[in-house]
C-alpha cells in the first residue's frame, strides 16, 4: 500500500529549515523567544533563584516595605518578600499557560479534524457547538465553572483548557475541508487507506503550522485569564503565589504601597508581549505571504 503524502520528507525538512531562517531574521521574535526561555528557566528553578520562602517567611515590621538592595521588589502587605512571590508566580503562569493550551489544542485539533473530514451532520453538529463557544463570553463561563468546581491550580488548568478549544477547532476544520478535496487525499482513499490514517498521517501534519501559531499567540491570553481568575479569588488558592493573586493583594494598597501591584503587573505585561512577539514571528516564518502582505 503506497504511502501518499503532499510533500516528501526531505522537502518538508527543507521547508522547516527555511522557516527557521526567516524566524531568526526577525529580531523582535527572537527577543520574545529569549525572554520566554529565561522565564522558563526562572520558573523551573524557582527554589534556586528565590532568595526567600514566598509563603512562610514573613519579615516583621516590613509590611508594604519599599524596594531595597536586599529586597529589590520590596515587601507585600503581609511583609513577605515580593521578588520571591513573583518568581514562584512565574511557575504558575507558565504552567497554566502551557498545559491549558495543550488541552485546548488537543481537543480542538481532534474535533476540528473530525468535522472537516467527515462533513454532513457531524460537521453541522460540531460547527454549532463551536459557534456557541465562540459567542459565549469566555470570562463569564470561566468564573461560573471555577466557582462551581472550586478554586485550585488543577481546576484553573482544566477549566481554561476545556473552554478554549473552539478557535483551534475552527482553524483545523477549515484547513481539513480544503485539503480533503486535493488529489493526494483522493488517491489515498482510492487505494483503501483508512479514514483515521488519512487524518493522522496526511491531513494533520499539513495543518499544524497555523495551529502552532495560534497556540503561541493564545498562551498570552490564557496567562491573562489565569491572572483574572486569581485576581477574583477563583484561581490559585492563597497563600500560594500567583501574579493575579498578588495584584489582588496590592489593589487595596495601591496608593500607599504601589509596588505590590506594579511588579506582578509588569511581569504579566512582559510575558504576554513575549508570547505575542513569538507568535507574530512564527506566523511570518511559517507563512511568508503573511509577512509580505
Amino acid at each position: 500500500m503506497p504511502n501518499i503524502q503532499l510533500v516528501s520528507e526531505p522537502a518538508r525538512r527543507s521547508e522547516w529549515s527555511q522557516a527557521w531562517r526567516r524566524f531568526c531574521a526577525n529580531r523582535i521574535a527572537v527577543g520574545g523567544l529569549v525572554v520566554i526561555l529565561l522565564l522558563t528557566i526562572l520558573a523551573v528553578f524557582a527554589p534556586l533563584f528565590s532568595p526567600y520562602n514566598p509563603i512562610d517567611e514573613i519579615f516583621r515590621g516590613m509590611r508594604g516595605g519599599n524596594p531595597s538592595l536586599t529586597h529589590p521588589f520590596g515587601f507585600d502587605h503581609l511583609g513577605r518578600d515580593l521578588l520571591s512571590r513573583v518568581i514562584f508566580g512565574a511557575r504558575v503562569a507558565l504552567l497554566v499557560g502551557l498545559m491549558a493550551t495543550g488541552i485546548a489544542v488537543t481537543i480542538g485539533v481532534v474535533i476540528g479534524a473530525a468535522a472537516g473530514y467527515f462533513g454532513s451532520w457531524v460537521d453541522m453538529l460540531i460547527s454549532r457547538i463551536i459557534d456557541t463557544f465562540m459567542a459565549f463570553p469566555i470570562i463569564a463561563l470561566l468564573v461560573v465553572l471555577a466557582a462551581v468546581l472550586g478554586p485550585s491550580l488543577n481546576t484553573t488548568i482544566l477549566v481554561i483548557g476545556m473552554t478554549g478549544w473552539a478557535r483551534f477547532a475552527r482553524v483545523v476544520r477549515a484547513d481539513v475541508m480544503a485539503l480533503k478535496a486535493t488529489d493526494f487525499i483522493t488517491a489515498a482513499r482510492a487505494v483503501g487507506v483508512r479514514d483515521w490514517r488519512i487524518i493522522w498521517r496526511h491531513l494533520l501534519p499539513n495543518v499544524m503550522g497555523p495551529v502552532i501559531v495560534l497556540a503561541t499567540l493564545g498562551i498570552g491570553g490564557i496567562i491573562i485569564l489565569e491572572s483574572a481568575l486569581s485576581f477574583l479569588g477563583l484561581g490559585i488558592r492563597p497563600p500560594n503565589p500567583s501574579w493575579g493573586g498578588t495584584l489582588a493583594d496590592g489593589r487595596a494598597f495601591i496608593l500607599r504601597f504601589p509596588h505590590i501591584a506594579f511588579f506582578p503587573g509588569l511581569m504579566i505585561a512582559i510575558t504576554v508581549l513575549a508570547f505575542n512577539f513569538l507568535g507574530d514571528g512564527l506566523r511570518d516564518a511559517l507563512d511568508p505571504r503573511e509577512r509580505d502582505s
